[in-house]
């Protein structure tokens, strides 16, 4: 029986077999946050570690450990596979699991080039699975409502958007070696600004077409990866994004975010600052605006699976979103304006999901 097959005949509120793909602290976070879904049967743990691998999989009771997707792959009650690995490694399994007929979902971002994306995009979608791509920051209770009233029209026509994102960890010994190698990592710009380049470009609902970056090493100068950068975003109908993304503060956890996103008949903000919250030198708790916001995508994601939803994050959006990203690096390096269009693979016309990028809202 083929993994659609036995997908197939458990539909209804079907539950789905999933295999985590990863050992590191998100793989531990997209596991605990799985167990909790009553429509996920976790059933695989894959690492590069087997002892490691076995004290994540001893979390989920009848969960397996192994070192080989392979043998998670040869288990036809396994229907999609989450692949929350370093960057590096996100073309090699989601090809691998699209080739054996799985639905994939993989972190963010995706790929480090628009070939391997293509690629990733080809091993599923283009074999009949899907591809869902973990941006996470669309399913933050805050984000998701400011884009359900600028779908809404209750701004008019965006015009104008400013991201501001301060968080801490990137210091000395925040990251791990492949994390501040830009070869690696994609740059920071790819690496952690893939999500604030997707949320500009959602929010606006317009294609990207030049970008101007600048890095700075706030606290770690010693960093190939500047810890902080600024991007100014201009879309193809002159709307304008500014975005500050800084990794920088000194409590790990720590988020400080302002959105505001201007339009022709008026203006939708947030702000984490106007939220309550518990914060002291042991603890930041996260703020109501984020919290919560990997279950509700990881429930998405089982819909999708089970052919009950449609993608908010489709992988025409994604391409964009990295198509941005990959210029921004290009700019940090270059000190110059990027053209979107001149990032390898780009493609000016490519087919997007409709007219505009807005997609849906979760």
């Amino acid at each position: 029986m083929s993994p659609e097959q036995a997908l197939a005949r458990s539909a209804g509120g079907a539950t789905v077999g999933v295999a985590v793909v990863g050992i590191g602290a998100f793989a531990r976070e997209h596991l605990t946050a799985l167990a909790a879904l009553d429509g996920a049967d976790v059933r695989w743990v894959v690492g590069h570690d087997l002892a490691r691998t076995r004290a994540l999989a001893a979390l989920v009771p009848g969960a397996r450990a192994t070192t080989d997707l392979a043998d998670a792959l040869a288990d036809h009650a396994v229907h999609a596979v989450d692949v929350v690995t370093a960057t590096p490694t996100h073309a090699r399994d989601t090809i691998a699991a699209g080739e054996a007929g799985r639905h994939v979902q993989v972190e963010k971002p995706a790929a480090l080039s628009l070939s391997q994306l293509d690629a990733m995009v080809a091993a599923t979608e283009g074999r009949g699975t899907t591809l869902v791509v973990g941006q996470t920051v669309r399913f933050q209770p805050a984000v998701s409502a400011l884009a359900a009233a600028a779908r809404r029209g209750e701004i008019g026509t965006p015009r104008l958007a400013h991201i501001s994102w301060y968080t801490g960890h990137a210091w000395p010994g925040g990251w791990r070696g492949w994390q501040l190698d830009p070869e690696l990592s994609g740059g920071h710009p790819v690496h952690n600004g893939t999500h604030i380049m997707d949320a500009a470009t959602w929010l606006l609902d317009d294609e990207p077409v030049e970008v101007f970056a600048r890095g700075f090493r706030t606290f770690s100068p010693e960093m190939e990866s500047p810890d902080s950068f600024h991007v100014q975003l201009r879309t193809a109908s002159g709307a304008l994004a500014t975005l500050e993304l800084c990794y920088a503060l000194r409590r790990r956890g720590e988020l400080v975010r302002r959105v505001v996103l201007v339009g022709t008949e008026g203006t939708l903000s947030h702000s984490t600052t106007e939220e309550d919250g518990l914060h002291s030198d042991a603890l930041a708790a996260p703020p109501a605006s984020v919290e919560g916001a990997l279950g509700i995508q990881l429930a998405h994601w089982l819909d999708v699976v089970r052919g009950d939803a449609a993608p908010v994050v489709t992988t025409p959006q994604v391409r964009t979103a990295l198509a941005t990203a990959l210029a921004a690096q290009r700019s940090l390096l270059s000190g110059r304006r990027e053209q979107v269009r001149d990032v390898p693979g780009h493609v000016a016309d490519a087919p997007t999901d409709g007219s505009r990028l807005a997609g849906a809202v979760a």
